[in-house]
Formats: C-alpha cells, structure tokens, sequence
C-alpha cells in the first residue's frame, strides 16, 4: 500500500512539474507574439536561428545542460547493457535450472538424485548436496522433524541467496526509471532560465530568439523520458521472469524435501541392508 502510494505520489510531482515548464514555455511564446519584433534583419547574427538539429542543439546548450543529457545518454547505455546481461543470465539460469528438476523429479532416492545431478555447480545441485550432508550428519534417523527442519532453514538459507544473485543490477533500473524524468526536467528548467536571461540580455522577445534555447532545455526532458521508459519496461520484465525463475527454484526445493522424507522414513533395516553377492551357479 505504501509504495502504491509512493509511486502515485512520484507520478503526481512528475506531472505537476511538467505542466509547470509546458505553462512557462506557452508564456514565453505567447509573449514573443505578442510583441513581435520586425523580422530578423535588426537582430546581431549570434541571435538568429542556430542549427536545431538533436546535435546541433546539443552543441549549443548551456555546461550544465550538456552535463545532464550526456548523463541520461550513459543511463540508456547502462540500461540496455543490464538488460542484454540479465537477459542472458536468466535465460542460461532457467534452462539449466529446468533440466535439473526434471532430473530430479524422476529420482526414485536422494541417492540417485546425487547421481543425476553429478558434479553440477549450480544452485539445483547446492541443494542435493545439502540434503545429502545434513542426513550424513544425523546419525540418528527417529528425529525426522528435527532433520526436516534443519534441512528447511538451510534450503531457505539457498534460496534467499538465489534470489539475491537474480535481483543483481536490477536496482539501477529501478533508480534509472525513477529519476531520469526528474533529472531531464532539471536540465529544462535550467534551460530555460537561460532562455529568459537571454531575453533580458537581448532586450527582445522575437520568437526566432526564444525558440532555439526552449528547445535545446526541452530535449533534456526528451532525453530523460528516453532513458526512464525503457528502464521501467524493462524492470517489469526482468521482476517477471526473475519470479518465475524462483517459482521454478521453490518447486525444486520441495522435490529435495520430498526425497530427504521418504529417506528418512524408510526402516533402518531396508536404508542400511547390505547388497549380497549374486552365487554362481553349481557345475
């Protein structure tokens, strides 16, 4: 409820400071044509229309505002970078992860699931391997509940750190889709507070002299949005999969559970009963 209302809340400020720059850019327009200046022979050179290309743009904001949209760039980068890497990571983990389960599922013994997995280093192996000493360290087979529990907090123990190592780096995704509009926002505002001192210095409010540095404030904002929505669709992709990948962990965890009770609950007599030689037949 409470990060409901957290990112209703950051929704809300977004949307009031957007509406805020969207009123003072159609103030300042509004005001150039009101108070048109004979075109543009009168005005010094450095005051007419600039190259309003993207880089030219870029090659004409302020300092600070060049440093914003130079970040939001390293932010895409570092966003589609974390989604290729996760991407490849997730797909590796669940197919691994998948063939392991089936292989274990299908094992009659804990036995015989130590020797479908063999000398595996992934987490599907960690917890045969567990279960496997934790019965190695209880000689005594009648506490089952303690075993069972023992075993249990070492498998959450596992899976805590399965999650862990799965979430990596999607953090900075989150915090990219957070605050790039804001940050973007930040370097319009400064923008266009150049702008209005340029107004100042120039003693007129000719659209063609306001125009260029509203756009070169405004494709800040575009640069953030850039790099915050493919950070927050992105993000919802990787919790999704990262969910099923832990899903799929858990119903590999009760498979292990499942075959450490039916060993356990075995008689000693069966569990320990030694394999007699096969007899040769009488000449």
């Amino acid at each position: 409820m409470y990060a409901a209302m957290k990112r209703l809340v950051g929704r809300r400020s977004a949307q009031v400071a957007l509406a805020c720059v969207a009123i003072a850019c159609m103030a300042v327009m509004t005001h150039a044509q009101a108070q048109p200046v004979p075109s543009g022979e009168g005005l010094p050179a450095d005051l007419l229309p600039r190259d309003l290309s993207p880089w030219g743009m870029f090659m004409a904001a302020d300092r600070l505002v060049k440093a914003v949209m130079i970040g939001l760039a390293f932010a895409s980068v570092v966003t589609w970078t974390i989604a290729l890497a996760k991407w490849l990571e997730l797909a590796a983990f669940k197919t691994r992860l998948s063939k392991l389960h089936q292989a274990i599922a299908g094992a009659r013994s804990l036995a015989e699931a130590q020797i479908r997995v063999g000398d595996a280093s992934n987490a599907a192996a960690l917890l045969v391997r567990a279960a496997a000493l934790e019965l190695e360290k209880s000689p005594d087979r009648s506490d089952r509940e303690g075993i069972r529990e023992r075993l249990a907090a070492t498998i959450e123990r596992i899976e805590a750190a399965v999650g862990r190592q799965l979430g990596r780096g999607t953090g900075i995704l989150g915090t990219i889709g957070a605050t790039a509009p804001f940050v973007g926002l930040f370097g319009t505002v400064w923008g266009i507070m150049n702008s209005f001192i340029g107004i100042s210095k120039a003693h007129t409010t000719n659209l063609a002299v306001v125009a260029p540095g509203i756009a070169e404030a405004l494709l800040a904002t575009a640069l953030g949005l850039a790099a915050a929505i493919p950070a927050v669709v992105i993000y919802n992709y990787l919790a999704r999969s990262i969910a099923g990948c832990k899903a799929l962990f858990a119903n590999t965890s009760t498979e292990v559970l499942n075959l450490t009770s039916r060993e356990i609950a075995q008689p000693t007599e069966r569990r320990r009963a030694p394999v007699m030689p096969a007899r040769m037949p009488a000449e």
